[in-house]
């Protein structure tokens, strides 16, 4: 059963995969003793107190995704967290010791084999220049995969379990997700982030509308729910 956490209370859990959606993009991945956090952006602060973290992974630089005014504050407060960004983030926000990487990288991170996947934003406009977006496929010994692809529909990794999957944005439409999940050979677990832009019942719809013209069970996780996969 989905359940709401606070961030000062979910550094107790050690055992399976918990995955916590903490506000559009921004998710906490936990699994045998390691805890990472994707996109601290600024269209949530449910994240801002997080401690203990061994990885805060960047997918691109845009704001939502990466909050310029409390995102150094994170890596401040987690001094022992491994870092890593799309190559071009540094344009936006510095964030000490972070690395910068770029497509068909691969890391340990604690219990973590991380694999950086795609390259590119999706295109938001033709007179919009493109940014570099990094895809990030997270395996552990014994506990599902997860892929959070940020801001881009074009790569399509093999074995997925559990997508984290955009559901609004001005660079996609509902087709091109319906595409994307099948693409992936249907995830059995997707979870809905990149949704601020959307209203409830918004949300509601395209989660029931990709849910019955893809098979995959998508799991709402509003309001800094937690549930173990």
């Amino acid at each position: 059963m989905d359940r709401a956490v606070a961030p000062s209370r979910v550094a107790d859990y050690d055992g399976g995969m918990r995955i916590t959606h903490l506000g559009h993009a921004c998710l906490l991945v936990e699994a045998a003793g390691t805890r990472v956090l994707i996109d601290p952006g600024s269209f949530s602060d449910q994240w801002h107190r997080l401690q203990q973290l061994d990885g805060i992974l960047i997918t691109h630089q845009h704001p939502d995704h990466v909050d310029p005014e409390h995102a150094p504050a994170l890596v401040e407060a987690n001094p022992g967290a491994q870092v890593v960004t799309a190559e071009d983030v540094h344009q936006a926000v510095e964030l000490p010791g972070a690395q910068a990487l770029g497509p068909g990288e691969q890391f340990t991170l604690g219990s973590f084999e991380v694999e950086t996947v795609g390259g590119q934003h999706a295109v938001i406009h033709d007179d919009i220049p493109r940014i570099r977006n990094l895809g990030y496929l997270l395996r552990a010994a014994g506990e599902p995969v997860l892929f959070h692809p940020g801001d881009a529909l074009d790569a399509a990794p093999e074995g997925v379990d559990v997508l984290a999957l955009p559901l609004m944005g001005p660079w996609a439409a509902m087709k091109e997700h319906v595409d994307f999940v099948r693409a992936l050979q249907v995830p059995p677990h997707s979870i809905p982030i990149h949704d601020e832009l959307l209203s409830d019942r918004g949300r509601g719809l395209l989660s029931r509308q990709i849910a019955q013209l893809t098979g995959t069970e998508i799991v709402s996780q509003r309001g800094g729910a937690s549930r173990e996969f």
